[in-house]
């Protein structure tokens, strides 16, 4: 069995889709943490603790049977390109400074 390497990570997107009584609870904590890009996705500079933060204040909410959440994780800009089509809207950010 190989071993799991673990990364830290500095900048994520978060996807999710979350059951209407807990939705407005998971958008507070991704405000927290993350910019709010586009109705329930959230991006943003973060540190390795922080994500810790993030996800363990998620599992609190989240009922595993019907939310779904997707964090994706990047370490840097030579790792991951982002490209955007149409307006991104004046409160665009751009992903590494």
């Amino acid at each position: 069995m190989k071993k799991k390497i673990d990364y830290n990570y500095n900048y994520a997107f978060v996807f999710y889709d979350i059951g209407e009584k807990r939705v407005q609870k998971v958008f507070k904590i991704c405000k927290k943490y993350f910019k709010h890009h586009q109705k329930s996705v959230f991006r943003g500079h973060i540190t390795p603790a922080n994500l810790i933060k993030f996800k363990s204040e998620l599992k609190k909410i989240l009922v595993w049977e019907e939310d779904f959440v997707s964090i994706i994780k990047v370490m840097n800009q030579a790792a991951f390109d982002e490209e955007t089509l149409g307006n991104p809207g004046l409160d665009s950010e751009s992903m590494f400074i």
